[in-house]
């Protein structure tokens, strides 16, 4: 061999054996000169509010359910599924269930009956989406079902029928005492004048109120389940009037979404609890921090706690976009983290994981803020890096919780506290060094979560 050869290789086995020790040593050493230290400071004694989050999952077209995947899948699934929050929601029409009433008087619960089923044998809390209304109800003929016309909304005319099938609902699942009336405000958009059909959603929001009440005075109903989007610095939307919310690291909120929620909150005949959808990701104008985005969700908190004292629900959370591969699993999560933090910093009571189960074939391996893989899948069933963060959050910062102060010496690194446990989250994508009250640091792994105790 050469002689330079013979260098080289020398060198390599050298560089190798190098590795090899650097990666024995513990990983303070890994990064003692790569970079400074975050310095996380949690003071126990201070409390800063108490957490009134509470978690769980909207079941979708595809979830654990018998016949959607192999034996194997669907127990790691389920084994997860009790341990991502409390509640589990199902719209009684779409999403994984039939048309409850393809004609008048013709009921089938078959697919809504099964539904019901999982959530109970799981052991958890039933939610029910009141959404969507059966052909007969939108114009169409009876007895057929246009799936291709799911979201169209029920006409003025049958909305006492809606309600009534709503009551019909609440009958058969007596043991179901949560209920969000539709969904998005589907099909109430007012072209004419350019901006949501809000008196027509809240017409209907309030004839299935009264319905689902004289049927169960204890029934809890919430609406308006608008859909926030930080889109309105596009053409043809209308920014915010309010300051706050235009002009952020998120971009602007549109003000006709707002006018909508502030004639729903107006002239609604009663609510037991606010419910609404946000997404801190503008698709049009994707930020430039992502994680700057999550501010979303304190200034839209702030922006109902103004207007209302009634519970806020969020029957939908996104921190990204479902249509970019370019967040991995890993920053997914991250991005999930810091919008948990938010949200239980601001004093939101309950948020539910859009199809906790991932779609093969998409996105980042299945995941689109996903929780485990598409059972339907071969090894599927396995968690995504949100579901162990899902499932310590639940565990450590449950409703009920007291918050204590803590502070860090980097935007990198967000952190929320108990007296008991921090929940860390890098924000970028380095690894970053860490310690908690002058101890020992750590190593957070790039978009890494982290619930560590308080020393």
């Amino acid at each position: 061999m050469p002689e330079i050869l013979q260098r080289l290789a020398r060198t390599a086995g050298l560089m190798t054996k190098l590795s090899l020790s650097v990666l024995a040593v513990t990983t303070l050493s890994v990064t003692a000169c790569a970079q400074s230290t975050v310095r996380v400071t949690v003071t126990p004694g201070v409390r800063e509010g108490e957490s009134s989050l509470t978690l769980g999952v909207t079941h979708t077209q595809y979830t654990v359910q018998d016949g959607h995947g192999n034996a194997e899948a669907l127990a790691s699934a389920r084994a997860l599924l009790p341990k991502m929050g409390p509640f589990q929601n199902q719209h009684i029409m779409g999403w994984g269930a039939l048309n409850p009433m393809p004609a008048p008087g013709q009921y089938d619960w078959s697919s809504l009956d099964a539904r019901i089923e999982l959530i109970r044998k799981s052991g958890g809390t039933p939610v029910i989406t009141l959404c969507c209304a059966p052909d007969w109800m939108k114009g169409g003929q009876a007895g057929q079902t246009n799936w291709s016309n799911l979201e169209v909304a029920p006409l003025a005319s049958h909305f006492d029928d809606f309600a009534q099938l709503s009551a019909q609902v609440a009958r058969r699942y007596p043991d179901v005492l949560h209920y969000q009336v539709w969904n998005e405000l589907k099909g109430f958009w007012n072209r004419t004048e350019n901006r949501w059909d809000y008196e027509g959603y809240t017409a209907l929001y309030n004839a299935t109120y009264k319905a689902l009440k004289a049927v169960n005075p204890k029934i809890q109903v919430g609406g308006p389940y608008i859909p926030f989007r930080p889109d309105a610095d596009e053409a043809g939307r209308v920014p915010a009037r309010d300051a706050s919310l235009r002009g952020q690291p998120y971009g602007s909120v549109d003000q006709r979404t707002l006018d909508a929620f502030e004639y729903w909150n107006k002239n609604k005949v009663g609510a037991d609890f606010v419910t609404n959808d946000l997404g801190s990701y503008n698709k049009n104008r994707p930020p430039s921090d992502p994680f700057a985005a999550t501010q979303l969700y304190t200034d839209i908190m702030a922006w109902l706690r103004a207007r209302t004292k009634l519970p806020i629900w969020w029957a939908e959370w996104y921190a990204t976009s479902h249509s970019a591969p370019s967040f991995s699993p890993e920053q997914q999560n991250a991005l999930m983290a810091a919008t948990l933090v938010r949200l239980a910093r601001s004093g939101a009571n309950v948020a539910l994981r859009w199809a906790p189960q991932g779609e093969g074939g998409r996105c980042c391996e299945g995941s689109q803020e996903s929780l485990w893989s598409d059972v339907r899948l071969a090894g599927g069933g396995r968690p995504f890096p949100a579901a162990a963060t899902t499932q310590s959050f639940v565990e450590h910062f449950s409703s009920g919780t007291p918050l204590v102060k803590v502070q860090s010496s980097s935007r990198s690194v967000i952190a929320l506290a108990s007296a008991k446990r921090v929940m860390l989250v890098n924000t970028t994508a380095a690894d970053v060094r860490v310690t908690i009250n002058q101890r020992p640091p750590s190593l957070l792994k790039p978009f890494a979560v982290a619930f560590l105790p308080v020393p």
